[in-house]
């Protein structure tokens, strides 16, 4: 009868861990947003959510000037969260926005 009743705490116990686990999960599952950014051209959204870096390399491509200066633009776009226009195509203009 002993061992019965270990065994049933032992289930309960663990079962209550279980569930308040559960109950942590979702603030656990937070994702952090920060360092991402979006590249548009004209009204096309090229990318979304990347990473600064790859962004840069995006729209340094399609204006043909320098990664460097993009990435630091990026960088200003993901702190402050206003959009920057990166050039002027005849497509329309490369936007890097917060994501």
């Amino acid at each position: 009868m002993r061992a019965l009743k270990m065994a049933t705490a032992g289930v309960a116990l663990a079962g209550s861990l279980f569930v308040s686990g559960l109950a942590a999960a979702p603030a656990e599952a937070v994702v952090n947003q920060a360092g991402l950014i979006n590249v548009a051209l004209n009204d096309v959204n090229v990318l979304n959510d990347v990473n600064v870096g790859i962004a840069a390399e995006v729209a340094a491509e399609l204006c043909n000037v320098k990664v460097g200066p993009v990435a630091v633009l990026g960088q200003a776009v993901d702190t402050t969260g206003k959009t920057e226009t990166v050039c002027k195509t005849a497509q329309g203009p490369v936007e890097l926005t917060q994501a």
